[in-house]
Order: C-alpha cells, then sequence, then structure tokens
C-alpha cells in the first residue's frame, strides 16, 4: 500500500532529530527539537487555484507546527499541505 496525498497536499518524511549529549546525559526522544527540515515523497495533483510546484525529492523546510503526524510500515511522515512548506532548499 502506498500514500497518495490529494489536491494541494504534499508527503513529507522529516529529517531525524540529531542526538546530542550534555555532560553524559543523553537527551530523551521527547525532549529533543523535532526537526524543521524533511524529504518530499509524494506530491497531490494540485488544485484549480494552486498548481504544485514542489516534486518527490525536495528537501523543504515547514514551519514547527505544520502538518498532521502519520506512520506507515514502521516510518513516521508528515503530511500537510503545500502552503504550510516555508522554503525549499537548494
Amino acid at each position: 500500500m502506498t500514500i497518495k496525498p490529494l489536491a494541494d497536499r504534499v508527503l513529507i518524511e522529516p529529517a531525524t532529530a540529531e542526538t546530542k549529549t550534555v555532560g553524559g546525559i543523553i537527551i530523551p526522544d521527547t525532549a529533543k527539537e523535532k526537526p524543521l527540515q524533511g524529504t518530499v515523497v509524494a506530491v497531490g495533483t494540485g488544485t484549480k487555484d494552486e498548481e504544485m510546484v514542489l516534486k518527490a525529492g525536495d528537501q523543504v523546510l515547514y514551519g514547527k507546527y505544520a502538518g498532521t503526524e502519520l506512520e506507515h510500515e514502521g516510518k513516521k511522515y508528515l503530511i500537510m499541505r503545500q502552503s504550510d512548506v516555508v522554503a525549499v532548499l537548494a
């Protein structure tokens, strides 16, 4: 089964959070900062008012609270509107 976003939505695989230690103390996953960068995995077709400018493989930046988290086959993804993406990394 694959995930195909509809309309102006994109499926993003977030970059992994960096593991940091502070003086030998490992910071737990719940305290780690959410990554604000990821890779576009799939895109919808766009809408009549907004064409899809993102494509699979684009490295993007998105807002801190953007998107809906989902898990598929053990991987975590975010699905959000194209307008929630703030930049494409070149």
